[in-house]
């Protein structure tokens, strides 16, 4: 009995001083590329994530950031959208990290100013649901959000991309990825970091909570700079076919790290392209019968 009342009193010793040392890290952790205003800021929005999130591989997003890099997630919900590049830019000292995101976002009274503080890369080809934010869509001409990231990244200033494009709450399977992650790396020759997102409950629940407990899993930063050569030349003798398959190449890679990190699958392009065949034979068997 005395050696279970001494075992608990461990873990409860144990547990408080892992917590304390979150609190003291929170609180006392250097942010050298913030103002004492901006500083304060993120502090008080890092709040959630001292509750709810856990890091892993941090080590890995020391060595990307020591130049400029495309950070590069899984999405499962709107919880994520705001708390992970809060975390990510405190885990960088306050250094800037333009998000790709939704213009519709930036229309939001008090979230759409916090976003404006890291300068993001709004993507406007989608129409907001809702009337009165759809006519503030601005109705000129701009740069491609692949151009205007590579601007970015040429600057000095990182990216962050989820290339699924779109929420995904499936809790096994990632979505097919967007080609952009592949072109914008391949043209920039900034290096990658897959970033994997797993909320804990997720396999046991079999569904992606709205809001709960979930692990952030930095990976290795990826190079793709062979690919890059061979994508200028492509480029250089205008060949779209072949840079868009060099493009898929690198999307595919990223892909495949990523879902390791979040524990999904991840199918690539030649599962799908084998499984339209299939489809296409067994349609054409159906069809002779």
């Amino acid at each position: 009995m005395l050696e279970k009342k001494n075992r608990g009193l461990f873990c409860f010793i144990h547990f408080n001083s892992g917590a304390m040392s979150r609190v003291i890290d929170y609180l006392f952790r250097p942010l050298p590329f913030l103002s004492v205003g901006k500083a304060l800021l993120l502090r008080t929005l890092m709040l959630p994530n001292l509750l709810f999130t856990s890091v892993e591989g941090e080590e890995n997003l020391e060595m990307a950031a020591l130049s400029p890099c495309i950070y590069a997630f899984n999405h499962n919900n709107v919880f994520e959208s705001l708390f992970v590049p809060v975390l990510l830019i405190y885990l960088l000292g306050g250094r800037k990290v333009s998000f790709v995101i939704d213009w519709m976002f930036g229309r939001l009274p008090l979230i759409g100013w916090l976003l404006n503080q890291v300068e993001p890369v709004y993507v406007y080809h989608k129409r907001s649901i809702l009337p009165f934010i759809e006519r503030s869509r601005p109705k000129e001409r701009f740069l491609s959000s692949m151009d205007r990231c590579i601007d970015k990244l040429a600057s000095g200033t990182s990216i962050g991309i989820f290339p699924e494009g779109t929420r995904n709450g499936d809790p096994c399977q990632l979505l097919k990825a967007k080609a952009g992650i592949g072109y914008i790396a391949l043209i920039s020759g900034a290096q990658v970091l897959p970033v994997g997102i797993e909320f804990t409950t997720s396999s046991r629940r079999k569904r992606v909570p709205v809001v709960g407990r979930m692990v952030l899993r930095f990976g290795h930063p990826m190079c793709f700079t062979g690919l890059s050569e061979t994508y200028r030349n492509a480029s250089a003798n205008c060949n779209k076919d072949e840079k868009r398959i060099i493009a898929d190449k690198v999307t595919d890679e990223v892909m495949l790290a990523i879902a390791e990190l979040c524990g999904k699958i991840y199918k690539d392009r030649r599962s799908y392209r084998k499984e339209f065949l299939q489809d296409n034979q067994s349609t054409e068997a159906i069809c002779l019968l």
